[in-house]
């Protein structure tokens, strides 16, 4: 009978469902776990192994490059040389000395330029916006060759207009207010992001509230704007801070013609003696790393427990303080940091590359064209090591953009996206190179790998590989921003619709954060080509990159081909640019087609 026929089958079919639901769960709990795996496995060999053997280097005694190290020479004799040795101590005074004075004056200027764009009527707040980001893009090295070549206390182009003014004022970069000076105007754009988007997004009511009470303008913004950003602040003033303590390019132009050592600097000088000193290097390196790490882990506590919450559900529209005739002066203000940080180093850039010699006899000589040729460019180019580490550099960018871009799309997706297991723990580790400066990732990719079989130390990969470790939570926190913008709903529909995880990223997730994902690869490309304090322990002679090429130009005495040199570099950041920008835009109208 046909009803006697159905009921089987109907009591069947839930029991093979059931049956078949558990089995495809611990399949996916088993794929979850690997997949975490991958990422933790990834992340170790990148990032956990290297620090690891850069305290390993710290307390063995042997020389890495013609020893080895072995875990039976344990000690802590390099540590105690360290703990006893004055130099150190006066490297880590000037240390925080430059990056906080440096610091000090990249928060006035960023805090001040993030009011004057968002919050004022200023005019052209477009135009100051855009170029007070340009320093960002300016590799460090550069900076402080620019402002060697204007600040020099003999032959600089500031000295030789004053002195043609009648002034007996000079001015020397070759000093500790030189690097404060450089280190405040090439990093205020880190204060400026944080701060200008906490602006952005603060209810004007508060403001509006204190002003109905009495308070002026300026008390206002130091008693209710400021304090209510404050989170902003110490992120960017903390970002500051620590990028500085890892730079090495500008201590090294400014400061070693003063003899003023800063960590970094030393840290270099310790590898360069004879016979190199890795072992201190390394100790130096891990007191480095604790100072950057204590730093975030006092941010972490200083803002802990506090409550700053700004944006309410109730929509509003940031206010522009009317300030009358005073937004010319703001404009003016504007103005002359962009002539400081972009026009004067870029001329005088210009002048060093194309000028036959660079010493200057009065302001006549100076604009004596026939004083002027291509000379420099021609020998420059003249050189096989340029082309050599042009290639280099580019082949270093794609495979770290590559790389690091896949891997931290995989690092965003499992921790903002997915329940994974160990993705708190993945997360973290991914966190950990903030607290490392470039210089010291250098050092432990050497101790992790110089002893190794498989021939990785000496080749681009360990350069790349280098970089990604260095830069990834950069990537991440990017990419992750791009990703959590995207409603869940979508990857559910596609769900329903029988799509698989993979399917689902590849045809939704990917599609829509294909700009952030673009922004994130090109962020690093541009990165690892501005990047030497990670370059100068990996680099050999057949993978030599842009950055160590310039400094080599630089240590040779030769400031017209390293005029030159920076040009090309800066005009290849700005080509990139360019091209990035052109297709982070061809991208999104793309992702606003597939999700119409």
């Amino acid at each position: 009978m046909p009803l006697a026929d159905q009921t089987p089958a109907a009591a069947t079919t839930p029991t093979v469902s059931v049956e078949a639901q558990p089995a495809r769960a611990g399949s996916g709990r088993l794929l979850s776990w690997l997949w975490s795996g991958s990422l933790i496995a990834a992340l170790t060999f990148l990032v956990l192994y290297p620090t690891a053997m850069l305290l390993v280097g710290a307390l063995t005694t042997t020389n890495p490059v013609v020893e080895g190290y072995r875990l039976s020479d344990l000690s802590l004799t390099s540590f105690s040389e360290v703990l006893a040795n004055e130099n150190v101590y006066r490297a880590l005074a000037n240390s925080m000395l430059a990056c906080g004075g440096g610091t000090a004056l990249a928060v006035a200027i960023g805090l001040a330029f993030a009011w004057i764009v968002v919050r004022t009527n200023t005019p052209w707040k477009g135009l100051i916006a855009s170029a007070g980001m340009l320093p960002l893009f300016v590799p460090p090295l550069v900076a402080g060759v620019a402002w060697s070549i204007l600040g020099s206390p003999k032959t600089g182009l500031l000295n030789l207009i004053l002195g043609s003014m009648g002034l007996d004022w000079r001015v020397n970069f070759y000093s500790m207010p030189g690097m404060i000076f450089v280190f405040g105007i090439y990093y205020a754009p880190y204060v400026y992001m944080f701060t200008a988007s906490a602006l952005r997004n603060m209810d004007p009511a508060l403001e509006e509230a204190s002003e109905i009470s009495g308070a002026h303008p300026v008390r206002t913004l130091w008693t209710v704007t400021f304090p209510l950003i404050l989170p902003a602040i110490l992120s960017g003033t903390l970002l500051s801070f620590v990028v500085m303590l890892g730079i090495y390019g500008i201590p090294a132009v400014l400061g070693q013609p003063a003899n003023i050592s800063l960590l970094t600097t030393y840290i270099f000088a310790l590898t360069a003696w004879s016979p190199p000193l890795y072992n201190t290097a390394a100790a130096v390196a891990v007191m480095l790393m604790v100072v950057t790490g204590f730093l975030v882990f006092l941010q972490q506590r200083v803002l802990s427990g506090r409550s700053f919450t700004t944006v309410a559900g109730k929509a509003f529209r940031p206010r522009a303080l009317n300030l009358g005739k005073w937004r010319f002066f703001t404009l003016g203000l504007a103005m002359v940091y962009l002539f400081v940080v972009v026009v004067l180093p870029i001329l005088a850039l210009l002048i060093a590359a194309f000028r036959k010699f660079l010493f200057v006899r009065n302001l006549a000589s100076l604009v004596d064209t026939k004083q002027y040729s291509w000379f420099h460019f021609q020998k420059l180019f003249e050189n096989s090591a340029t082309i050599s580490s042009i290639v280099n550099t580019m082949k270093v960018g794609v495979m770290t953009a590559v790389i690091g871009g896949l891997l931290s799309f995989a690092i965003g997706y499992t921790i903002t996206r997915t329940r994974a297991p160990g993705r708190r723990s993945i997360d973290v580790i991914s966190t950990i190179p903030v607290a490392i400066p470039g210089l010291v990732i250098g050092v432990a990719y050497l101790w992790a790998w110089i002893d190794l079989p498989g021939g990785l130390y000496g080749t681009l990969w360990i350069l790349a590989l280098a970089f990604v470790a260095r830069f990834i939570p950069d990537t991440v926190k990017a990419l992750s921003t791009s990703l959590m913008q995207i409603h869940k709903e979508l990857e559910e529909a596609a769900w329903i619709c029988g799509r698989g995880t993979l399917s689902t990223i590849f045809t939704i997730v990917l599609p829509l954060a294909r700009p952030g994902v673009v922004a994130g690869m090109t962020l690093l490309f541009i990165l690892s080509i501005r990047e030497l304090g990670s370059s100068l322990f990996l680099y050999s002679s057949d993978t030599m990159v842009m950055a160590v090429q310039l400094l080599g130009f630089y240590e040779g005495g030769n400031l017209g081909i390293t005029a030159a040199f920076s040009l090309v570099q800066m005009v290849l950041l700005a080509l990139l640019i360019t091209i990035t920008n052109r297709l982070s835009r061809g991208a999104s109208q793309n992702g606003v087609v597939r999700s119409g």
